[in-house]
């Protein structure tokens, strides 16, 4: 189980959560930053330093979030 970073993101875009992550799986895209499932060891630093709350295990992201644990794989798998 990994983090997910979910649409909160899309108008802050802010990077904490990439400068705090102890195995660099945060990588940036065209709109929002993403968080590689294969590699995130789960130890939360990046959600505690989001601005705007867009981090989540990904089995406690909200329903009207969902479809941003999709999006997030496929970002990985099309690299």
């Amino acid at each position: 189980m990994a983090f997910v970073i979910t649409s909160p993101c899309k108008t802050e875009k802010a990077g904490e959560c990439v400068e705090v992550c102890p195995v660099d799986c945060i990588e940036e895209g065209k709109d929002m930053f993403y968080i590689d499932p294969d590699i995130c060891i789960d130890c939360g630093a990046c959600e505690a330093v989001c601005p705007v709350e867009a981090i989540y295990m990904e089995d406690e992201v909200p329903e009207k979030e969902s479809e941003y644990v999709s999006l997030n794989r496929v970002f990985f798998e099309n690299r």
